[in-house]
C-alpha cells in the first residue's frame, strides 16, 4: 500500500502518531529531571491530545465561519475585485 492510497490527508494535530510522539519526546525530557511518566500514562495522554486538537480545529473553524459571516454582514463598503490589465 502506497502513502497515496490512504485516506485523504488530516492536519498534523488530528494525529495520534504526532502527538504521541511529542508525549515521548516530553516524557523522556521529563525523565532528565527526575519525573517519570508510566508508557501506559504517555499513551493516554496522547490519544487525549490528539481529541482534544480535533475539536479545537472543529470549533475554530465554526468560531472562524461566524467571524466571516458576521464580518460581511456588518460591512459598510462593498468588496472590490481587482482589474486584469
Amino acid at each position: 500500500m502506497s502513502y497515496t492510497d490512504l485516506d485523504p490527508a488530516k492536519p498534523w494535530y488530528s494525529s495520534a502518531g504526532v502527538w504521541g510522539g511529542l508525549v515521548a519526546a516530553f516524557s523522556g525530557l521529563a525523565g532528565v529531571f527526575g519525573y517519570a511518566i508510566s508508557p501506559s500514562d504517555q499513551a493516554s495522554l496522547a490519544h487525549s491530545l490528539a481529541g482534544l486538537a480535533g475539536a479545537l480545529a472543529g470549533v475554530g473553524s465554526l468560531v472562524g465561519g461566524f467571524v466571516a459571516v458576521w464580518g460581511r454582514v456588518r460591512a459598510t463598503k462593498a468588496i472590490k475585485t481587482a482589474s486584469v490589465p
